[in-house]
């Protein structure tokens, strides 16, 4: 049955070598929920010899987890898919509970997570190789032909967020073991408990002893000590740009797939459909109360319609729905104080440096109504800082070639969108924007899941999605024959 041993009444336990065990620290961490701060559970606080231990039973797990045929590997993927299918009301509650996410939203993050698994595994069975010919190259005496495969790197050290623990885990947990990987899994403090759901179904899918472990504790503890560790070959990690900056200085040589910060933008040029971009732009500011580095940062407009774009907005993000989780509100408090009080101080910055304040709704300990900023320029934090809450931030620009300058201006480059029914000027446009995708007519957005996310300047290194997660997650290995001439 599943979740039956990854708890002990209020106790949550931490996955090692395919047991679920309690930390010889005695230390735990509670785990409060957003909305009323009840109690959900305490999680282990792991300490460094256990974090040796883990990773000396990933590193041997996974000699013989490679050996496996791919296609076994992804029957127990396709298995731990259907069990995530099958108990997807579970999950979805305890994120209900844990990070503050609304129903409608929690259903969908389950329910993607399942696609993302199973097209993980049919993408895995494509994995060719190829072989080169060598003896059109200059001077090459012999004949030579080259073997050339795709090998796992080794053991992943896989670190994910709060505000999507399921599909953030399992984007990264999915691709290392069908390529062959050990996963040793470090999840954010909140959220934590989701994920130990997650992992316990991965065990009844037949993941085998030690090939996927989860460490919970204290990032001052451990965090560091993961990251260095020389057991570990690669890191996942999904988080602020400020700790994965660390987190690249403190690596070496190891691989890294770093997804950070984003400060999102959209350009509404005066031929868009102002009705498509104002739905486009609401859900991108205000879905689950922005907390998403994919979020809109930043909406750009052009002055000639600026003023009627703004009054569809603010019209339709008044009738956003303010309330619980459980209720499947639009926005619901954010995911601590801290958090709440960052935002706090970047409107206060905006107010006392010339944005004019459109709405602000409301502020009750770490519930943010949704809140908007006109006239928004480059003296307010706000026009560079990224924002984790419900604030939409206006700037206004005269022109299309200012409009690509002020894209542009921000240390992170994950999206921008483009409003406009003339598809020439938005390929233009968008060949001079500085960020991984670039959306014609619709928000910045993470999936499908199959297409590329690429992360450049401050947001992160890599390209994720399926495929892609896939091949950062493998090595290419040669083997070439030398033949006689």
């Amino acid at each position: 049955m599943p979740f039956a041993y990854i708890k002990e009444g209020n106790n949550y336990k931490y996955l090692v070598d395919g047991k679920w065990v309690f930390s010889s620290s005695e230390k735990t961490i509670g785990i409060n929920s957003p909305v009323d701060n009840s109690l959900l559970g305490k999680i282990q606080a792991v300490n460094q010899k256990e974090v040796d231990n883990v990773l000396s039973t990933a590193k041997k797990a996974q000699k013989k987890w490679a050996e496996l045929p791919v296609s076994a590997r992804a029957e127990i993927l396709n298995k731990a898919s259907e069990l995530l299918s099958k108990n997807k009301e579970v999950i979805a509650n305890q994120l209900i509970k844990e990070i503050a996410k609304a129903r409608s939203l929690s259903i969908t993050e389950v329910e993607r997570t399942a696609d993302l698994i199973r097209s993980t595994a049919e993408e895995g069975l494509r994995m060719n190789g190829e072989l080169l010919e060598g003896e059109c190259f200059y001077k090459c005496e012999r004949k030579k032909r080259a073997l050339v495969g795709r090998v796992p790197i080794g053991v992943v050290l896989a670190i994910s967020p709060f505000n999507y623990p399921v599909n953030l885990s399992c984007s990264k947990i999915a691709p290392a073991l069908i390529a062959g990987n050990s996963v040793v899994l470090k999840p954010s403090t909140q959220g934590a408990i989701s994920v130990l759901h997650i992992a316990e179904l991965f065990l009844e899918a037949g993941v085998p002893p030690g090939v996927l472990n989860v460490v919970t504790g204290n990032s001052s503890e451990i965090g560091d000590y993961l990251v260095k560790h020389k057991d570990v070959d690669m890191i996942a990690f999904t988080g602020s740009t400020k700790v994965g900056k660390r987190i690249a200085n403190l690596a070496g040589m190891k691989h890294l797939l770093l997804e950070l910060g984003g400060k999102d933008a959209v350009i509404v040029l005066e031929d868009a459909d102002l009705d498509l971009a104002v739905r486009e732009c609401v859900s991108g500011c205000f879905s689950y109360s922005g907390q998403r580095c994919t979020a809109v940062k930043r909406i750009i407009l052009i002055n000639s319609i600026a003023d009627k774009f703004i009054d569809k907005f603010v019209k339709e993000a008044d009738k956003l729905k303010h309330g619980k989780p459980e209720e499947d509100a639009y926005i619901t408090p954010l995911i601590n104080n801290e958090a709440a009080d960052n935002i706090q101080e970047l409107i206060d910055d905006a107010n006392n440096n010339g944005a004019k304040k459109l709405m602000c709704k409301f502020r009750e300990r770490n519930f943010w109504g949704a809140t908007i900023f006109d006239n928004v320029t480059s003296k307010c934090r706000l026009y560079h800082e990224e924002q984790f809450g419900p604030v939409a931030v206006i700037i206004r620009i005269k022109d299309e070639k200012e409009a690509i300058k002020v894209a542009n201006d921000s240390e992170y480059g994950l999206q921008t969108g483009i409003f406009t029914n003339n598809i020439n000027k938005a390929f233009d446009i968008a060949s001079k924007l500085e960020v991984g995708t670039v959306q014609i007519n619709g928000r910045s957005d993470r999936g499908p899941d199959n297409f590329p996310f690429s992360c450049i300047k401050s947001s992160g290194i890599g390209t994720q999605g399926i495929k892609y997660s896939i091949e950062a997650m493998t090595r290419i290995k040669s083997t070439v024959l030398n033949l006689p001439s």
